[in-house]
Order: C-alpha cells, then structure tokens, then sequence
C-alpha cells in the first residue's frame, strides 16, 4: 500500500506542480485522502477545497465497497449540518458517497479497458436548508492500468509459402499480436515474438513478428509442408507475462530445380504395318519430380525421322510415337531412334552445371499383317471416243498383293457404280471393256468403281475409282438455236433483213463450232447472208409479197458444221406474209378469204364439211342404238308358271303316283330355289329374299306345307302368286272344305272317308285310295 502511495505521489509532483503543499510526512497522507492517524482525510486550507483528479488501480477497483477517496470541506465543523452530494459519471451506481463523511468507494470492479476515466460533480450542502455552502466542483477519477490481458493473434492459423532453395533470412510472412492494455503506461502492452516450434527451418524477429527461412537448401521434393508455432508474450517478455500463440502453415512452392529423366533409357515398340498414317503406335515417359509448369516437358527425335514422329501429351506429359509414313513389313521390319526429352521452362538459378534434358533410344519392330491388294494408280483415268462400239477395249487396271507377287487377285466392277451396265472388267487380267455403245452428248463422264479380291482370302478387298471420259466424235449435226417466228411484209423492199438465225451443235469440237448456213440459190423470193459468227441474215430477195397469192412460205435452211467428217441438216424457216404500217410494224397475218371460181369461199366449205361429218356421226350412233341387244321375252321358260297352273286341271295321281313330281324336294327344302320371280307378270314391289328354315330331312310332307302355310300367311312380303301355298288350303268357301289332315285333332285312324264317293268322278281316284285304306286297317 505504501509503494502505491509513493507512486502516486511522485505523479501528482508531476501533473500539478503548482500545488503549494509542503512536502512532510503528514501531508502526504492528506494527499491521499487520509487523516494523520491512518492516511485517509484529505484537506486544504486554502478555499479550493478538493482536487480536480483521483487516480484509483483498475486491479483493486470495486473490490468490496473499495474506498476511492474523501471529500472534505473547510465549512463542515464536524456537527452534521453538512451534507456531501456526488453527480456525474457512474454516480450512485459505480461511485458512492457517504454524505456526512464525503468518503467515496467503487462499488464494482472497474476495468480500464472499458473506460479509463470518469468525470464526476461534488457539492457541499446545507442538511438543514439544502443551500450550497460551496459552489459546484468537477473532478475526475483516472483508472490506472495494470497488466490483465494477454497478447492476442487475429488468426489462429496463418497460412503462407516461400520458394524452395530460398536464402536464409527470406521472408516468408509476418503475424502480429494485439495487446487490450495500455501502450503508454508500464510494459503491458510491449510485446516480444519467439518460435515455439519449427525450428532449425524457421526464425521469426522479436519485435515485428517476421517469419523468415532459417535453414538453407530447403527442397520441396524432400519436405513440402511446415507447422510453424509463434508466441506473443508482454511485460517485453519477462517473467511473468501473459502470451498468446498462433500456428503458421508454410509450404515450400515449386521451382524447376529438377530435370527430367528417363528411367529407362531403352524402349521398345511393336506396330503393325497396317497402321494408318497419323496414328499412334506407343507412348514413352521420362520422370520429372516437380510439378506444375515446372514438370511440363518436350520430346524430339534426335536429327528427325522420314518415317516417325513423337509429340507431347500435355495431360499425361507423355512422349506419343506417331507415324508419319507407311509402314510396310516386307520393305523394312525394324527402326531404331534417338529421343530427347527436356523441359519447356527452365530456371535460370538453377541451369548452371545441371543439364536439364535426357535421352532414350526407341526400337520400333513391325508386325506383318494381311493386307489387300494394291493398285498400281489411285486413281484412275481413262479416255475413250464415244463412237467406240459394244466390246471395245477401254482400259486395264493392275492390282498386286503387297504380301505376295504371285497371290491372284481377282477384279471386278461395283455395279452400285455402273447402274446402267455400260461397262464390264475382266477378272484376271483387269482389262476394261464396253458392253454399249457410249454417248457423249448423254455423258460425258462415268466414273466406276474397280473392286480388287485376293482369291484365298476374299474378306482382303480394295476399291479404286476409275473416272473414264468420252471424249467427243462429231456426230450430231447443228440445227436452229430456237424456234423462230419469221414474218415479211407485204410492202417490203427487196434486200432487206426479216430474220436473223444462229445454231447450236451438241458436239464439242477442240477448235470451237463454225457453222455455214445456205439456201437454194434459185429461190427467187429469199436469200441468205452468212456473217461469218456462227449467225445469219435472212434477207428479201423481191419486193411485194401477198397474202393472196401465199400466205406462208417454207424456207429450208442448210447448217453445216466444219469438224470431221461433216455434219449437215436442214432446218425449215417458217416466213409468214403479214400486212405492215408504214414502219414495218405488223398489224395482221391473217390470210385473207379469197374466192374460189365456183363461188365458195374457204369458210363454206369448212361450214359444209362440219355439217357432214355431224350427219355421218348421228347414222354411226343410230346404228349403233339398233344393234342393241334385243328384250328378252317374259317366257322363255317350259317349265313357266303357267303351264304348272294348267297342268294342275288334270287330276293327280295321288300319293302313289310317283311320276308326277319329285317328293324328294318337298323334303329338302334347302335344294329349292329360292325366291325365284314370276316373269309373266311385273311385281308392283320387289321384296329381299327372305330364307326360310330348314325342315328336316324325312319330315311328313303335312308338316312341311303347314310350316309354308304358316310362313306365308304371317309374312307380308309374299306374293300372292305362290301356288303351293294357294292349293295347300281351299278355304272355307269349297264345299268340300279343308282336305288337309293338319288342322284335325284326331289321329288318321279316326278318319272316315266314305263321303268321298260323293263328290264326283274328280275325286274317284281318292276316294278309291282312302277308302281302301281304311278297309285295310279294319281287317
């Protein structure tokens, strides 16, 4: 407590000198608010009653009611009349004030790092009146600091990286630590840095916190990663301060301190000859421990090769053996070469007395494969003349097996290529041959396809286009160019130009078309001027045309090519005579009607021969209408209906007569015809055919016309011409009423047919029948 004092005594010297205190034992107690007896009234004589300022240790800061200080004043005669009030920072809740007394305690503990002064108002008071006997006096209660706070990092792991091979002493990173106690008073805030851990490889300087490499030669290929522990400790680390730590992750970066090297100097390498050109046959590798760009490498061939090449994989960094010519085993079966290998960047640090590429020799052995024959040309091309005739010769092709000269090959045509089957190949030999006769001015070129075949093993197959160009043969003759549409007028003078012609030859002559145009030299009416350009000029001969004497003239016109041999034709001009104006416009070409010396004109008899082609188209129509199938009549049948209705006065021979009809067909229904119509007479309504049941077979014949009966009474589509039905049942009006045994209830035996005698000789025979019956089954 006494060392306290003295400290503070010595700072009141030096922030107030010019308080007149003289300096005994005794006042230096009344310095810090304490009485003569134990240190604690604080008193002046003068009328400034307090200090301005009180300085209080944030360590014992509100340390159980911790008393601060004493307010004293000259007007307090110790009688209680007096009373202290305190305003201000923290007044009544941190700082407290007993009122009689003055003395002020801290009621917690302060820290300095949250507030490090406060600034508080002290009255003196009457108890009694509560009048101010003092006017108002500002103080301020300082918070010294003391060292409760320990060094702190921003991070608890840094991270950072130096190159590889650096010097010592390179500087790697820098970490610094914060310090919440005060800079400016004591050494609580001075901080000193050491390494805890990473050494021999790294030091850090005391005082700003650097990192820096401590070991030389540091290889990332050895060791590439480094935990770095780093201390803050205060006080300027002595005995006794707090610290702090932080971790630092140093990784060494690459540099190209290492070549590449093969780790075997000697490959080998097996490719088939059938190997296109362009493609890879193997891959070689040298090692490079750095990474990166570093890595990064390039092969050569050493002095090149005409038929090898090496390139860089930039993934893998491998070395990728290409082909660059043909391989063929039975020319050369084995390659040696020389590859090189370095890096594409280079350090210059580290290029003295280190050679930074290596070398390997590469054997390459080639396989021998089947492979299909070969032509001699690719491709081929061959000219014939287009007047060459169906089995001329063309042209020959050669393959061989690369394998073996005397393999045979056999040859043949794709007919994909040929649609038309113009052309045919020997097998053997390859000799190219016409099977038609080639047009040029149809083609002019085919191009075929030749497809080469080893006979021992056919899959062995090559192509080869053979183009075949026809070349031209003057055979066509020149004609017109176009259509010409020619007219003269009839007012027209001799000499002058009503057309001018050109011609087209499909022929394809090498020194160009030159045609010659001529007409008949006697031709009073046109002649012909050639200009000498493959065109000419049809000029008048005379003047005065006229429609009445011709309407149309027909100028044939001789084209001549001057190829070899000589083609010619002959083209017809057609020149109509046209009436024209003055300027030679034309105004109408139609002829006009001239009378004939029997008084016809033209249109007369155009009139008169229509009328007699009509009339000879109405005879032939006529003619025709006559020549028609005739009608055929409504009876052309014996077995009419009715001759049935006729034949039915006669009288039946009843159950036993046989011959009548055919009792067969009453009992198969299905073999009638069915539906058949009356041709004596025109139903007023055609009705479908409407099937009936079938009865079946062996059925009693009552049954089967009570069936029909029923049929056709309940069916309103029958017609009423239907015999069978119509002497089926003869009505109630037949004095002999119903002769059907259908609708009776009793059995046959019951019937008695003794009244059949009655009725006449019709029924002789029946009753004769019947009668007879029934006598027979009495006895």
């Amino acid at each position: 407590m006494i060392t306290n004092q003295v400290l503070l005594l010595l700072m009141l010297s030096i922030l107030w000198p010019t308080v007149a205190l003289p300096f005994t034992p005794g006042n230096i107690g009344n310095l810090f608010g304490m009485t003569e007896s134990d240190g604690r009234i604080l008193q002046r004589s003068k009328r400034g009653w307090m200090w301005n300022q009180f300085f209080l240790l944030e360590e014992y800061a509100g340390n159980d009611h911790q008393y601060v200080g004493k307010l004293h004043s000259n007007m307090d005669k110790g009688d209680g009349n007096v009373k202290y009030v305190l305003t201000g920072d923290g007044a009544g809740t941190l700082f407290l004030i007993d009122e009689k007394s003055g003395d002020i305690h801290a009621t917690k503990r302060l820290d300095r790092e949250e507030k490090a002064m406060y600034t508080l108002h002290a009255k003196v008071l009457d108890r009694n009146t509560n009048t101010e006997l003092e006017p108002d006096t500002e103080f301020n209660i300082k918070i010294h600091d003391i060292n409760d706070n320990a060094p702190k990092f921003a991070r608890e792991i840094y991270f950072a990286s130096v190159p590889e091979m650096s010097e010592v002493g390179t500087s790697v990173a820098t970490v610094t630590a914060s310090d919440a106690d005060d800079q400016t008073y004591g050494n609580s805030a001075k901080l000193v840095y050491s390494i805890l851990q990473g050494q021999p490889y790294f030091s850090v300087d005391s005082e700003n916190g650097t990192i820096k490499t401590a070991l030389p030669g540091m290889d990332r290929e050895v060791k590439e990663n480094y935990q770095v522990v780093i201390q803050a400790k205060d006080m300027a680390g002595q005995m006794g301060g707090l610290s702090g730590t932080t971790t630092v992750s140093i990784t060494l970066s690459d540099v190209n301190d290492s070549p590449p090297r093969f780790a075997n100097h000697s490959f080998r390498v097996t490719a088939v000859e059938a190997t296109e050109i362009g493609g890879a046959i193997g891959h070689i590798k040298a090692d490079d421990p750095d990474i990166g760009r570093n890595a990064e490498m390039e092969y050569s061939i050493v002095g090149g090769h005409d038929t090898f090449k090496i390139i860089t994989d930039q993934t893998t960094q491998e070395g990728v053996i290409i082909i660059k010519k043909a391989l063929d085993y039975e020319n050369k079966r084995d390659y040696e070469f020389k590859v090189e290998v370095k890096n594409t960047y280079l350090d210059a640090r580290f290029i003295h007395g280190l050679q930074f590429k290596d070398y390997a020799t590469v054997r390459v052995t080639v396989e021998d494969v089947d492979e299909p024959p070969v032509f001699s040309r690719n491709p081929y091309v061959i000219e014939v003349h287009e007047d060459t005739a169906a089995g001329s010769f063309v042209g020959v092709v050669s393959a061989r097996d690369p394998d073996a000269d005397s393999k045979p090959v056999k040859y043949s045509i794709d007919r994909h290529t040929d649609l038309d089957r113009l052309f045919n190949i020997d097998a053997v030999n390859g000799t190219i041959t016409t099977l038609k006769a080639l047009d040029r001015e149809m083609s002019k070129w085919h191009n075929i396809s030749v497809v080469a075949t080893e006979i021992n093993n056919p899959r062995q197959t090559t192509r080869v286009p053979v183009f075949i160009k026809v070349l031209d043969v003057n055979d066509n003759a020149p004609e017109f160019a176009m259509s010409y549409d020619t007219f003269v007028c009839e007012n027209v003078k001799a000499g002058q130009l009503i057309q001018t012609i050109s011609a087209v030859d499909t022929d394809e002559p090498q020194v160009g078309h030159k045609f010659v145009f001529s007409i008949n030299p006697s031709n009073p009416n046109f002649t012909i001027v050639d200009r000498e350009d493959n065109t000419a000029n049809i000029v008048t001969r005379r003047g005065g045309f006229s429609r009445r004497e011709m309407s149309m003239y027909f100028l044939p016109v001789v084209i001549s090519d001057n190829d070899f041999p000589i083609q010619s034709s002959t083209s017809t001009l057609i020149v109509r005579v046209c009436a024209c104006d003055s300027r030679g416009n034309m105004q109408s070409c139609n002829p006009e009607v001239l009378p004939f010396s029997d008084g016809l004109t033209t249109g007369a008899l155009v009139a008169i021969l229509l009328c007699v082609i009509i009339l000879l188209m109405i005879v032939v129509l006529f003619a025709a209408l006559r020549r028609q199938r005739k009608k055929e009549p409504l009876i052309i049948s014996k077995e009419d209906v009715r001759d049935n209705v006729v034949s039915y006065n006669d009288e039946g021979g009843g159950e036993e007569d046989t011959q009548a009809f055919d009792i067969g067909t009453l009992r198969n229904p299905e073999v009638m015809d069915a539906n058949k119509l009356r041709r004596d007479i025109i139903p007023e309504m055609l009705f479908p055919f409407r099937r009936t049941s079938p009865i079946k077979d062996n059925t009693d014949v009552r049954d089967f016309i009570t069936g029909r009966l029923q049929e056709n009474d309940s069916d309103p589509t029958a017609p009423p011409y239907d015999s069978l039905a119509t002497y089926a049942y003869e009505g109630s009006g037949s004095l002999a009423e119903s002769l059907s045994s259908l609708e009776s209830a009793a059995t046959e035996g019951d019937q008695d047919y003794d009244y059949l005698s009655n009725w006449g000789p019709q029924f002789k025979k029946l009753a004769e029948m019947y009668i007879g019956k029934g006598a027979d089954r009495e006895t």
